[in-house]
């Protein structure tokens, strides 16, 4: 069965109100394409739960920021939509950016709360821009449903909180990280390393796992486990850490002490790449 291509928010749109007035469910899947193991993990995961899966493929110009790396960015529509298909994908919708920003368009979405810290504290407007396309996205495919990883912990966080700040009544899930053999949280930018920053990347998961051992020990105050992560991450000569920081899972708030289910993120730059990776630690 070949896929739907759509590539205006407006006939999206249209096809979405149509089949939800035939009583389909609707699942949908933002991407940025480039598609890879994780993207089509979260695919699988949604084409049970819904009668008519939705997947885009859009490289969001408003999550950039200046000197990032936007028109890098790898784009291989034809091999996405191959990989869509044979993951049972309905409708693939690829619009431009003139299409979702048209001329005049002036309106962002902020979370300035669960956007300060992390991620956001180092590509400032990045979660402003995430939180207005998947409005956006969420407006055109008006779905029932919507996947995203959990390799961006923050984000997931972010679009849960729009859902119901934003009254859209979508059931958000979250897709389990996938890896490589050697531990390499899958990411579209993993193309960009160089055979060395490759080798040193899983670095990042080891630092990770050698804080969870500190806490399966028993250990819970945070500044320890950060060092055991830290001590591992450090090691790697290209690393150059972004930040290394244990936060409360539902808040984001800065953790001393882990009582509650709590996230240890990391993000580095190896070279010009930027790769991020985290767990959550549960007592």
């Amino acid at each position: 069965m070949s896929i739907e291509v759509i590539r205006t928010p407006a006939k999206l749109r249209e096809r979405a109100f149509s089949l939800r007035g035939t009583g389909s469910r609707i699942a949908l899947v933002p991407t940025m394409g480039a598609l890879h193991e994780g993207h089509l993990s979260l695919l699988r995961k949604a084409r049970p739960l819904c009668d008519t899966l939705i997947m885009s493929i859009f490289v969001n110009p408003t999550q950039f920021a200046a000197g990032e790396d936007l028109d890098r960015y790898p784009r291989d529509e034809s091999t996405d939509l191959a990989l869509a298909t044979e993951c049972g994908v309905d409708i693939a919708f690829c619009p431009t950016p003139r299409d979702m920003y048209p001329e005049g368009y002036q309106t962002r979405i902020t979370l300035p709360k669960l956007a300060a810290p992390m991620c956001g504290a180092k590509r400032p407007g990045h979660f402003d821009g995430v939180a207005t396309v998947v409005s956006k996205l969420f407006n055109a495919a008006l779905p029932h449903l919507a996947v995203f990883g959990e390799k961006d912990f923050q984000q997931l966080a972010i679009l849960r909180q729009l859902n119901a700040d934003l009254d859209f009544g979508i059931e958000i899930l979250g897709g389990a990280i996938v890896r490589e053999a050697d531990g390499l949280a899958l990411s579209s930018r993993n193309v960009y390393l160089s055979a060395e920053e490759r080798k040193q990347a899983p670095r990042l998961q080891q630092g990770l796992q050698a804080a969870a051992q500190r806490f399966a020990e028993g250990v819970t105050d945070a500044s320890v486990l950060l060092s055991a992560a830290r001590a591992i991450v450090g090691s790697a000569p290209l690393a150059q850490i972004e930040y290394l920081e244990l936060r409360s899972a539902k808040t984001l708030e800065d953790v001393r002490e882990v009582t509650e289910p709590s996230l240890i993120a990391v993000a580095a730059r190896f070279g010009n790449t930027r790769l991020i990776d985290n767990l959550v630690l549960v007592p």
